[in-house]
């Protein structure tokens, strides 16, 4: 039986983009580790291989754990949501990544990226 569904698959997917791109642009000096998910499940997730910085190694991992256990259905963007389970730090950490690359992929053509920012 899969642990992930569909929609959660694809979410973790983005955040891994999203996690990727904003330590790729930000963080080019320091030691880069690639990356693996310490969690239930990982086989299933199939991430590409993605170097990252340990902060951010730590935050994709945070932030994969906490996307699995989300207890809302549908589930909201996480700045809409009326439950935080973002530990503080991460998220202050999170929103600062989404931001970054979000407007990086819309600077480079992802228009779709708008709509999901403006929904």
């Amino acid at each position: 039986m899969p642990v992930f569904e569909p929609k959660v698959k694809s979410d973790i997917d983005m955040l891994a983009k999203f996690v990727h791109i904003y330590c790729r642009e930000n963080h080019r000096g320091r030691e880069k580790i690639q990356f693996y998910y310490k969690g239930k499940g990982r086989d299933e997730l199939n991430l590409p291989h993605i170097m990252l910085c340990e902060g951010c190694f730590k935050l994709l991992n945070h932030g994969i754990a906490k996307r699995a256990m989300c207890p809302m259905d549908p589930k909201p963007m996480c700045k809409k949501c009326p439950n935080h389970c973002y530990h503080p730090l991460y998220r202050t950490k999170i929103r600062e990544v989404m931001k970054f690359s979000g407007i990086y992929l819309v600077k480079r053509g992802r228009l779709d990226m708008l709509y999901h920012y403006f929904a």
